[in-house]
């Protein structure tokens, strides 16, 4: 496969549409031009699934697109066969599971994702995308990287050794096609074994099922007869209990009731004593009066005795009244020398005032002022004399008026003492009582009686409430006959009535029969159940014995027909293993004239290992094998070129898929790159090359040259602005 036109569109930065020469083409730009871009889009649209939704994918968008904007990559190409030249275009839409592929070539389109893949593997020659990078895409930072499955690189090698032949590579498709519809376990595309399997062990499941169908038929045929019978048992003893039970309740009702009936007539019985007891004391009254007036009476009589006994105490003495002169009041001397006194100082401080005046004053003003004090004291003495004798007539006129009040009440006592004493009398007389202890026994008796016809009052309502008294007999006797008429109906029960407890006994008998029907009924439901979900049909299960014969008879055969193609194919492999060798020997022989050329003949011998190829170099200097591990960056990189190339033309036969290369000389001298570029120019004879760089000491070489522009947009130190919404 040649590419003629590579398309990008949404794929990071840059949209790309370039035409490449089917030689060798050298794609030039500087730095984050978009060189691995390209490189990176032959990848994915050589090799990846369409449907693909991986975060690599997300990574790869355009940036600044839209959301919804995916990569989209085209090529067109042509491819050289046995049959001739053929041109094709292919585009691919990375979408997800929306994604969307159209392979168009010799006139013919596909668009499944599957048959385009696989078209592709066999247009290209290399089945993943893992496997194109280890061999057909190399770039400049991979040393030891081949990304390989050996598992997968085996299978190629033994294709292409097989290839030679191309009968036997047909034949082994043919096989391996023929054990892939034998053997195919898939739940989509199951194989023709699987189907046949499958088939025999429904088979053999509906004939085990229905045999077990018919037996559990007949056993749930038994077991719902018994159930029946069990159930009709059930019915029958619970119609039993339950009418035992009835007469229980019956008799129970039937004795509560007695009993109340009977508590009834007990307490209408003494609610009857009780009300003659009140009458007979209604009618029976210790004291004629009633106990309000005898109480007032009672009270009289106890104030009037307490009053007469009071006024014969005032009359038991008599009243002495003393008539002697008392003596003259003590303030009479007194009010005289005060007299005196006051005159004695008038006149001193007269006589002073008036020598005075004489102009005879022989003492001064002295006289005057004793004068004045002895004034002074003569008046003080004159105002306590003047009190004394308002004391001294008070005193005379109390007790003139105490004289004439004790002459006065003798004579008032003893009338109120007459009055008192027939008071006293009238009321005993009143009460027919010769005296107050007789009339306070009588009222003690009066209020016990009043105290008994209460207590019984509060007795017969507590027994009849308000019940009217003339009705009480009545009741009492309809309650006596109620008794009568209970014990008649209790007898006539029979030993049910008289059983201690039977009602409890009989529910909790009830209940577990009741219990036992209803598993009885469930045990019928389930069982008639059974029998009729069980559709079961003699016939069907012999149509099944009879499908069944026939798919194992099919299925033997395939059997012995799938042992057969693996036999056939394992004779193949093991002439393919045998060959192995081979295949390592023509890896080391394409390698060892690219090594040689690109080393200008510093490493002539090559060794790569039959089962890990592990590559070894013979070196010079060591005279020994070296692992390619042990050399310099550039010539390892040298000797993976060389082997990602002798693996390239033997795992891809006779397909030419195109060689991208980014820059993998760069850390080649200029010599060993002119040699190099050299190998490359000889290389593009049978494939294209597609050559990824920064510098232009690689034009020369090229069939065309395209210049990928470098990027021109610089930051402007300016922050970026909100996005504004238009009112």
């Amino acid at each position: 496969m040649r590419i003629t036109r590579l398309t990008i569109t949404d794929m990071r930065r840059n949209n790309v549409d370039i035409a490449l020469s089917p030689g060798v083409t050298v794609v030039r730009g500087p730095n984050e031009a978009g060189k691995t871009t390209i490189q990176r889009a032959i990848e994915l649209v050589l090799t990846r699934k369409v449907t693909s939704n991986t975060a690599d994918l997300d990574s790869l968008r355009r940036w600044g697109g839209a959301d919804d904007a995916r990569p989209v990559i085209a090529i067109e190409f042509v491819q050289e066969d046995e049959d001739g030249t053929k041109t094709g275009r292919l585009e691919k839409a990375f979408r997800g599971a929306k994604g969307t592929v159209q392979l168009d070539l010799d006139g013919s389109t596909t668009t499944d994702p599957n048959q385009a893949d696989h078209a592709l593997a066999e247009l290209t020659g290399l089945p993943t995308e893992g496997f194109f990078r280890a061999t057909a895409s190399v770039r400049h930072h991979e040393v030891a990287e081949l990304s390989q499955d050996e598992g997968a690189l085996r299978d190629r090698l033994q294709a292409s050794i097989s290839g030679a032949d191309r009968g036997t590579s047909r034949a082994r498709k043919k096989l391996e096609k023929a054990l892939l519809d034998l053997n195919t376990k898939g739940p989509k595309n199951p194989g023709r074994l699987k189907v046949a399997e499958e088939a025999v062990e429904q088979e053999r499941a509906a004939v085990g099922q229905g045999d077990l169908a018919l037996a559990q038929l007949e056993k749930d045929r038994d077991t719902l007869a018994g159930a029946r019978e069990r159930r009709t048992e059930s019915e029958s003893k619970l119609r039993d209990l339950r009418a035992m039970l009835e007469k229980a309740r019956t008799a129970e009702r039937l004795t509560s009731e007695r009993e109340a009936a009977r508590t009834r007539f007990e307490r209408y019985r003494d609610a009857v004593a009780t009300r003659d007891e009140i009458a007979e004391l209604h009618e029976n009254h210790p004291s004629p009066n009633p106990l309000p007036v005898l109480r007032q009476i009672v009270e009289r009589l106890r104030g009037l005795d307490v009053r007469i006994r009071e006024l014969r105490g005032l009359l038991a003495g008599e009243v002495s009244v003393e008539f002697d002169v008392p003596p003259e009041p003590t303030w009479r001397p007194l009010s005289r020398i005060a007299i005196v006194m006051v005159v004695i100082g008038v006149l001193l401080a007269a006589a002073t005032y008036v020598g005075s005046l004489a102009g005879v004053a022989p003492f001064g003003q002295t006289p005057v002022l004793v004068g004045g004090i002895v004034a002074l004291i003569g008046l003080v003495l004159a105002a306590v004399a003047f009190q004394m004798r308002r004391s001294d007539r008070l005193q005379k006129e109390l007790r003139e008026m105490d004289i004439d009040r004790r002459l006065r009440g003798r004579s008032q006592v003893e009338d109120d003492l007459r009055q008192s004493e027939f008071d006293y009398v009238a009321q005993l007389q009143s009460l027919e009582v010769p005296d107050l202890a007789s009339a306070e026994a009588q009222m003690v008796a009066e209020e016990e009686h009043i105290n008994k016809i209460g207590r019984l009052t509060a007795q017969l309502e507590g027994l009849v409430g308000r019940e009217p008294p003339d009705t009480l007999p009545a009741i009492r006797d309809a309650a006596a006959l109620e008794v009568e008429q209970k014990g008649h109906a209790l007898e006539s029960l029979g030993p049910i009535a008289h059983e201690p407890r039977a009602r409890e006994r009989l529910e909790v008998e009830v209940g577990e029969a009741e219990t036992g029907l209803e598993t009885a009924r469930d045990d019928e439901a389930n069982t008639r159940a059974r029998v009729e979900a069980n559709s079961v049909d003699a016939e069907q299960v012999a149509a099944h014995a009879e499908r069944l014969a026939a798919w194992q008879d099919q299925l033997a055969a395939l059997q012995r027909r799938a042992r057969v193609y693996q036999g056939t194919l394992n004779a193949i492999e093991r002439a393919d293993t045998a060959t192995i060798r081979t295949a390592t020997r023509f890896l080391e022989k394409r390698m060892v004239g690219d090594l040689e050329r690109v080393t200008g003949g510093r490493y002539r011998r090559v060794k790569v290992d039959d089962k890990t190829l592990d590559i070894s170099v013979f070196s010079p200097e060591k005279g020994d094998w070296v692992p390619v591990t042990a050399l310099s960056q550039g010539t390892l990189d040298l000797v993976y070129l060389a082997a990602r190339l002798g693996l390239v033309r033997l795992v891809t036969g006779d397909r030419r898929p195109p060689l991208v290369f980014d820059d993998p000389f760069v850390t080649l001298d200029d010599q060993r790159a002119v040699r190099a570029l050299e190998l490359l120019r000889e290389i593009a004879a049978d494939f294209q090359v597609i050559y990824l760089t920064t510098s232009n000491r690689y034009d020369s070489a090229a069939d065309s040259v395209v210049e990928l522009p470098g990027p021109t947009a610089v930051d402007s130190l300016e922050e970026p602005q909100p996005a504004t919404v238009d009112g």
